[in-house]
């Protein structure tokens, strides 16, 4: 399992002028990723809440021609605001006949998420300047590293600290993922 600490934020700019302030890092590549997005009718956690939001997710993404299962669980304030997420990752070998089998246990599609993303890197955090169909443009920073449960704020803050030195024109934090986002946008 991997404690996902990240911030996504919604990117006022043009998508060159984000682009330009993210070319001193390492450009990892542009990838197209196509997420679908499950839940299971038997199972209460795998739907949005009566609010909207996901708890649970359960993800079958291809990017490139590799592909991976996914199950994130949130972690929230009492305040209900998104701190971070436990995900637990496997690759499958095909995509295809994962969809096919996830479709016969009674998965049903919860939303579908097609994005073309940019990736760079420094020593501490993944950034990705993303096109998400249907959607808009965004930028998602996520620390690299693991970090300790007790340390999670401070990282954010540090995240924070990043994006805003990047001088590239954004949102807030959105308290919510892409699938949240694309379920509210329907």
């Amino acid at each position: 399992m991997k404690r996902e600490v990240e911030i996504l934020t919604e990117v006022k700019d043009t998508k060159q002028n984000a682009l330009k302030s993210l070319r001193g890092f390492k450009f990892e590549g542009e990838k197209e990723t196509h997420d679908i997005y499950f839940f299971d009718p038997k199972r209460e956690h795998l739907k949005p809440t009566s609010g909207g939001r996901l708890e649970n997710s359960f993800r079958l993404r291809q990017k490139g021609n590799i592909s991976y299962l996914t199950y994130k669980k949130d972690n929230f304030k009492p305040d209900g605001s998104w701190v971070c997420s436990d995900e637990h990752e496997t690759g499958v070998s095909d995509y295809g006949a994962t969809k096919a089998i996830l479709m016969h246990l009674g998965a049903e599609i919860l939303t579908e998420i097609k994005c073309t993303k940019h990736i760079f890197r420094n020593e501490k955090y993944e950034i990705v300047l993303e096109e998400v169909e249907n959607l808009g443009i965004f930028l998602e920073v996520e620390c690299l590293n693991d970090i300790e449960e007790n340390k999670v704020n401070e990282e954010k803050k540090r995240i924070w600290e990043f994006i805003n030195s990047l001088g590239i024109k954004i949102g807030g934090e959105l308290d919510a993922g892409k699938p949240e986002l694309m379920l509210r946008r329907k």
